[in-house]
């Protein structure tokens, strides 16, 4: 079904880093897709503002009425349709995602890590309209990610990619990995 097509999962908690890495796949031609683009399109169908509450919610209401690995399922057409034959999907969430791509695709499991500190600053530098404003948000946002099974994809990655640094060591690491990999 997925014509041989491989799939980089990224994850990673808010804020480490996951698009500044897929900003990196996209300077070598790689083709990605962010699964938290699906929440923001489904938290303005239902015309709420995209607050971190509102996104929140709907990511917890569309997982609760369609399944764990609904976000998923929604993007795999956009992946099957996908003209490269190495794409990555940015903030895979749970191991029911996981699962749902690696029964379509081969799948390299790829995490960012930062610490809480480090991502409550970015986010409050990118200033996105569901980013956190305040610590306790942040936390919140965190509890609910780690609720939802994030922890336990992380801890499933081949590969782990720190960002302490700046924006060019992270894309510079993302690059080193990949060329690793060997797959295009």
């Amino acid at each position: 079904m997925g014509a041989g097509k491989k799939v980089i999962a990224m994850s990673g908690m808010p804020g480490a880093g996951k698009g500044v890495a897929a900003n990196a796949g996209k300077q070598l031609g790689l083709e990605v897709f962010v699964l938290g683009d699906i929440i923001r399109e489904e938290t303005e169908r239902r015309g709420l503002e995209p607050t971190p509450q509102n996104m929140g919610n709907v990511m917890l209401d569309i997982r609760a009425k369609e399944g764990p690995d609904v976000v998923v399922r929604r993007l795999l057409p956009k992946i099957e349709q996908a003209k490269s034959k190495v794409v990555i999907v940015e903030g895979i969430r749970s191991l029911h995602e996981l699962k749902e791509l690696a029964a379509r695709f081969e799948v390299i499991p790829l995490a960012i890590h930062a610490s809480p500190k480090s991502r409550f600053q970015r986010l409050l530098s990118r200033n996105r309209s569901d980013d956190p404003k305040t610590w306790e948000v942040f936390q919140e946002r965190d509890f609910r990610e780690l609720d939802v099974g994030l922890g336990q994809v992380l801890a499933l990655a081949e590969i782990v990619l720190t960002n302490e640094g700046s924006i060019s060591q992270l894309q510079s690491a993302f690059k080193a990995a990949f060329a690793k990999l060997n797959l295009q």
